[in-house]
C-alpha cells in the first residue's frame, strides 16, 4: 500500500487548480494525469532573460525584460492579420508588440494607451523595425522583480503554454513532501547530490543543474534496480522442479546443419538452469535468424525427457502457427507429440487437444494466450517458453506460470537486441543468454540508400524483383501527429501499388483486427500476394522465404535498431536487399553516419547499442509503443554512468542493510512507490 506521505503527489491532474476538461486533454497527450507526473515533467531548457532599460537591435534574438508605453494601435481589415501595440522604451525607441487572433480587444484591454508596463518576451528585427510576439509577460512596473532572471522551458502539445505549465509544476511541487534519506550515506557525500525534494525543486528552477538532475537519474535508476533485486531473491526462494533430461530425444535431432558455438553455449547454459530446484528465469537474446528457435526445442525436449511437458507462447495466431511447423518439422521423426492451441481450434480438435493437455499425451503445447484460459490443464508443465515477450502483460504471464503445481522454468525470447545497460535496467532479474552468432548459410544483406524523388525507379525495380518471382514488404513511415495517420500513410501507399500490381498487394497495419491482419500476413506467408504494405506491426519471426527485398519508406524517421529489426524481416533465401527511402534530396552528417552503420555491420548488439546513445531506451524497447514503463528522468548518459552504483546500493541495503525491514529499508519502500516500482517487487516475477 502506498505510503500515506506520497498520497498529495499521486492525486489525479483535476486536483491542480485551473485544470478542467479543456486543459486536460493536451495535458492528457503529454502523459500527464496525476501531480506526480507534472513535478517529473523535467524542463527540456530555460530562458536567460537580460533586463534592459533600452531597445537596441542587438539583443535581437534574445528574451528581454524592459519598461515599455504604448503609444497606438495598429489593426488590418484582414482577420489573418496580426493586431499590433506600438509602445517605446524611456529612450524613445519603438517596438511592436505583436498579437496574433481575432480578437483586439484582450490586448487593448492588457495595453491601455499612455500606461508604462513591464514587458517580458524575445525581441526580434522584422524588416527595419523591432518586434516581439505574444510577450510572456506584462506586468505594472513595480511587479518587475517577480520575473525570473532564469525560467524553465518544458515540452509542450497543443493548447498547452509553457506559463501555464509553469503554474502547474509550482503546484505539483508544492504537494511534494520532504522525504526520508533512501541513498547510502556515504556514496551521498562522495556525489554531492541534495535532498530530493531539494532536486525535485532545484531543477525546475535551473534546468542545468547537473547535481539535481544527477540525483533524479540515479533515483530512478535505484528504484528499478532494487525492485529487480527484490523479484530474484523472491524468485530464488520459490520451489521449481528439478529438470534433467536424458538426451535421447535430441540425439535423434537430424537437423541439416550444426548448431552454431553461441547456440550450445546458450543451451548448456539453459541446461544448468534447469536441473536446479528453483526456476529458471532466463532472457534468451538474438537477432532474426540467429536460431533461438533451435535452443528453446532443445529446451523443450529436454524436458520431454524427464517426464514433463513444455509450452510455447506466441505474441500472434500466424506466428504461433509458424512456430508450430518449424517445430513439427525439426521435432519429425521422434516419439514427441506437439500441439498447438489457438483461438481458431474449436470443437472436437479444441477438446482432444484439452485432454491431451490434461493427461499427458501432450508433450508440447504451442499456442497464442489461449494456452492460459481457464479451461486449460496440465498434467505436469515445467517449462514455459515465451516468444517476443514484451509484446504480453505481465498479469498474462503470470496466468501462464500459475498453471503448474510448483513455478515452471521460464525462458524468454527476444529479437530485439538490447545494449547490456538496458538488459540491466529492464531484465535485471534475468540470466541473459545471447545468440550474437548466426548459421551458416545466412547471405549478407544489401543495403542501399535511395531519396524518395526517385519513387518510380524504386517501383520499376519492385516490378523486376515480382516478375522474377520474389516476394516484398513495403513499410511505410512513421508519422507525427500533425500529419496522416500511419494507417492511412500505407493505406495511400497500398492503393498507388495496386495500381500497377492489382491484387498482388497486400496490406497490414496496427488497427486491423487480429484475424484480419493474421490473414493478410497468411497470405503473403503464402505467396497469395507477392507485397506486403505494412506499417512497423509485421510480425517478428514470420519467415517468408521469398521476401528477399524490403523497402522502408521514410528510413530517416525510424532508429536503427527499428531499421535493422525491419531489415531482418527478408526471407532465408539469396540476394537479401533494403531500401531505404529518404524524405527529400539532402543527407544531413548524423543521417549519414547512421546509415553508413547499417551498411557496415549486421550485428545487431552493435546497432542497438549506437541507437540508445542516438534516440534513448523507450525506442530501443518500443516502450514508447508498447506501454511498457520507461525511464522518464534517466538519460542513456546516466544509465551508463549510475547504473553500477544503483545495482550496488541496492545489493548493499538487502545484503547489509536489513532489506526493507530497517530504517533505510523504509525509506527505500517509499522510492519504490514513488517510481512506482511497487507493482513490480510482487509482478515481474513473470518476466
Amino acid at each position: 500500500m502506498r505510503p500515506n506521505i506520497l498520497n498529495p503527489l499521486f492525486t489525479e491532474i483535476e486536483a491542480l487548480k485551473g485544470v478542467g476538461p479543456a486543459l486536460a486533454k493536451p495535458l492528457e497527450r503529454l502523459g500527464l494525469a496525476r501531480a506526480v507526473d507534472v513535478a517529473f515533467h523535467l524542463p527540456v531548457s530555460f530562458i536567460d532573460r537580460r533586463m534592459v532599460d533600452e531597445l537596441v537591435l542587438s539583443d535581437s534574438g534574445r528574451v528581454i525584460g524592459i519598461e515599455l508605453t504604448p503609444t497606438d494601435y495598429r489593426a488590418s481589415g484582414s482577420a489573418r492579420a496580426p493586431f499590433r501595440v506600438i509602445a517605446q522604451d524611456k529612450h524613445g525607441n519603438i517596438v511592436a508588440l505583436v498579437y496574433f487572433g481575432r480578437n483586439s480587444a484582450w490586448p487593448r484591454k492588457l495595453l491601455p494607451l499612455n500606461e508604462p508596463k513591464f514587458i517580458s518576451g524575445k525581441l526580434e528585427a522584422y524588416g527595419d523595425n523591432l518586434q516581439i510576439v505574444h510577450p510572456d509577460y506584462v506586468l505594472p512596473p513595480e511587479e518587475a522583480a517577480t520575473i525570473p532572471a532564469r525560467e524553465p522551458v518544458y515540452g509542450l502539445s497543443e493548447g498547452l503554454t509553457n506559463n501555464r505549465l509553469r503554474d502547474l509544476v509550482a503546484q505539483a511541487l508544492a504537494r511534494a513532501p520532504d522525504l526520508p534519506e533512501w541513498i547510502e550515506p556515504s556514496l551521498l557525500a562522495r556525489k554531492g547530490w541534495p535532498a530530493w525534494r531539494d532536486a525535485l525543486t532545484r531543477i525546475h528552477a535551473d534546468p542545468s543543474d547537473a547535481k539535481a538532475r544527477e540525483r533524479l537519474a540515479y533515483d530512478e535508476i535505484f528504484a528499478g534496480q532494487l525492485a529487480l533485486m527484490l523479484v530474484r531473491q523472491s524468485s530464488r526462494k520459490r520451489k521449481g522442479v528439478p529438470i534433467a533430461g536424458d538426451g535421447r530425444l535430441r540425439a535423434m535431432l537430424q537437423l541439416p546443419f550444426a548448431p552454431t558455438g553461441a547456440q550450445r553455449r546458450a543451451f548448456g547454459e539453459i541446461e544448468g538452469d534447469m536441473v536446479q530446484p528453483v526456476p529458471m528465469l532466463r532472457l534468451l537474446q538474438g537477432d532474426v535468424g540467429s536460431g533461438k528457435t533451435l535452443v528453446a526445442l532443445m529446451a523443450l525436449l529436454n524436458t520431454v525427457e524427464a517426464g514433463a511437458q513444455g509450452a510455447l507462447l506466441a505474441p500472434t495466431e500466424i506466428l504461433a502457427r509458424q512456430h508450430y511447423e518449424t517445430l513439427r518439422k525439426m521435432a519429425s521423426g521422434l516419439p514427441v507429440t506437439i500441439a498447438i492451441l489457438t483461438g481458431r481450434e474449436k470443437g472436437r480438435a479444441r477438446e482432444s487437444t484439452l485432454m491431451g493437455l490434461a493427461d499427458g499425451s501432450i508433450d508440447i503445447l504451442v499456442g497464442t494466450h489461449a494456452i492460459f484460459q481457464e479451461a486449460v490443464r496440465y498434467k505436469n508443465l515445467a517449462l514455459a517458453v515465451i516468444d517476443e515477450q514484451h509484446r504480453f502483460g505481465v498479469a498474462q504471464r503470470m496466468m501462464l506460470a500459475a498453471k503448474a503445481e510448483r513455478t515452471p522454468h521460464l525462458l524468454v525470447m527476444t529479437a530485439t537486441p538490447i545494449p547490456r545497460t538496458l538488459t540491466l535496467t529492464y531484465y535485471g532479474e534475468m540470466d541473459v543468454s545471447r545468440l550474437d552468432e548466426m548459421p551458416p548459410g545466412r547471405q549478407p544483406i544489401q543495403t542501399v540508400v535511395m531519396s524518395a524523388n526517385r519513387l518510380d525507379e524504386v517501383v520499376d525495380a519492385l516490378a523486376r524483383h515480382v516478375e522474377g518471382g520474389g516476394q516484398a514488404y513495403w513499410v511505410c513511415p512513421l508519422v507525427e501527429e500533425s500529419e496522416v495517420s500511419d494507417q492511412a500513410a500505407a493505406e495511400a501507399r497500398a492503393e498507388y501499388l495496386k495500381m500497377r500490381f492489382g491484387d498482388r498487394v497486400g496490406l497490414v497495419h496496427g488497427r486491423m483486427k487480429g484475424p484480419e491482419k493474421d490473414a493478410a500476413m497468411e497470405s503473403f506467408a503464402t505467396n497469395r500476394t507477392q507485397i506486403l504494405v505494412a506499417t512497423t506491426v509485421i510480425e517478428v519471426g514470420v519467415d517468408v522465404p521469398n521476401s528477399s527485398l524490403i523497402i522502408i519508406e521514410g528510413a530517416d524517421r525510424f532508429g536503427l535498431a527499428q531499421l535493422h529489426q525491419l531489415r531482418g524481416r527478408v526471407g532465408r533465401g539469396q540476394n537479401h536487399s533494403v531500401c531505404l527511402l529518404l524524405r527529400g534530396n539532402a543527407l544531413s552528417e548524423t543521417s549519414r553516419a547512421r546509415l553508413a552503420l547499417m551498411r557496415e555491420t549486421n550485428d545487431g548488439f552493435r546497432i542497438a547499442e549506437e541507437d540508445l546513445r542516438l534516440r534513448g531506451a523507450g525506442e530501443i524497447l518500443g516502450t514508447r509503443q508498447s506501454g511498457e514503463q520507461q525511464l522518464k528522468i534517466a538519460t542513456p548518459e546516466h544509465l551508463s554512468t549510475l547504473l553500477d552504483a544503483a545495482r550496488d546500493d541496492a545489493h548493499l541495503l538487502i545484503d547489509r542493510d536489513g532489506g526493507l525491514t530497517e530504517a533505510r529499508g523504509e525509506a527505500a519502500r517509499t522510492c519504490l512507490y514513488l517510481f512506482e516500482r511497487d507493482a513490480a517487487v510482487g509482478l515481474l516475477r513473470s518476466g
